[in-house]
């Protein structure tokens, strides 16, 4: 049982945080001067006028932000989990995102660290105590992901780049949603998404998971729930879905949950089993509010309306 709560929990902390396809954006840096921005948080950080030299980052969404904004170099610091681009892998460690090794970080002398609400407000604390610029990145749906791109490259000199980043972005998110807003309610498929299966845990209103599924053309049978939330197999079978999709790749369960949607014999008579509707996607694509949250919509998208699809895969 404790095995399945810690696995449980990690799961749900990274679909909280919630980990670039378009890494590798480059641009002539811009000069800067000395100016403030309000991070994620409120709080008014004056970033000097010195473009950041090394970069630290808290987050797998922050790393991938970076690297797509062609910042890879800067970076000096990440954390265990920040697994993309592969680039991102080979960077010094500060441990795990929720707890990061504050000596590490010190002793990495970065200009710019880049945090977001995994982090306690101690830690925050102790890293500014140490003279260290921290600003908070926690954006809380697809359109702060994009202005969460703009103020990153604000604040490294990088704006040109991040315009282009988001122009790209939005095209790719008005072309799905421009057919997805034709649709009548009869028209948008009863979701589940599940990301555990004992208990059942899946993701209602406030997610990125929920809002994603709307966009797509979905309609999640779990969105008169809070956030990140259990439910009940009989609610499952009453709401009688017409597509399942499971998160999978993350923590220890891998697959377990799309395993649970494809042979659970209570689940055997919903439309999604019967129609042979039952899906997966990479939580790392899908949880993570970074460029690739792009690619989760357009596979969610693809799942859910396929006879709409502008893609049939996301690699």
């Amino acid at each position: 049982m404790k095995g399945t709560l810690r696995t449980i929990g990690l799961i749900l902390l990274g679909a909280a945080l919630l980990a670039g396809m378009l890494g590798g954006c480059t641009t002539t840096p811009q000069t800067l001067t000395n100016f403030t921005v309000t991070d994620s948080y409120g709080r008014t950080i004056t970033i000097a006028d010195n473009q950041p030299q090394k970069i630290v980052s808290l987050a797998p969404s922050n790393t991938e932000i970076l690297f797509a904004l062609g910042l890879g170099e800067k970076v000096v610091g990440v954390t265990d989990y920040c697994n993309y681009p592969t680039e991102a892998t080979t960077k010094p460690s500060v441990g795990a995102y929720d707890v990061p090794n504050i000596e590490t970080i010190v002793a990495m002398d970065p200009d710019l660290i880049l945090g977001t609400d995994a982090q306690s407000q101690e830690i925050y604390q102790q890293l500014e105590n140490r003279g260290l610029t921290v600003v908070a990145i926690v954006p809380h749906n697809i359109n702060e992901v994009l202005e969460t791109i703009t103020l990153i490259g604000q604040i490294t000199g990088q704006d040109e780049a991040a315009a282009d980043l988001v122009s790209s972005l939005q095209s790719r998110i008005d072309a799905i949603t421009e057919k997805t807003s034709q649709l009548n309610a009869a028209q948008k498929p009863r979701t589940f998404y599940i990301i555990w299966n004992d208990p059942i845990w899946t993701t209602g209103a406030t997610t990125f998971e929920d809002s994603l599924i709307e966009m797509a053309g979905g309609t999640n049978i779990a969105h008169s729930l809070n956030g990140y939330a259990s439910i009940s197999l009989e609610a499952v079978l009453d709401a009688n879905p017409q597509v399942m999709i499971a998160g999978v790749g993350m923590g220890t369960g891998e697959d377990i949950p799309l395993q649970f949607i494809q042979t659970e014999s209570r689940l055997a008579g919903t439309d999604a089993r019967i129609n042979g509707k039952i899906y997966s996607i990479n939580m790392d694509i899908i949880a993570r509010p970074g460029p690739r949250i792009v690619d989760a919509l357009e596979e969610l998208f693809g799942l859910i309306h396929p006879e709409l699809s502008l893609v049939t895969s996301v690699v």
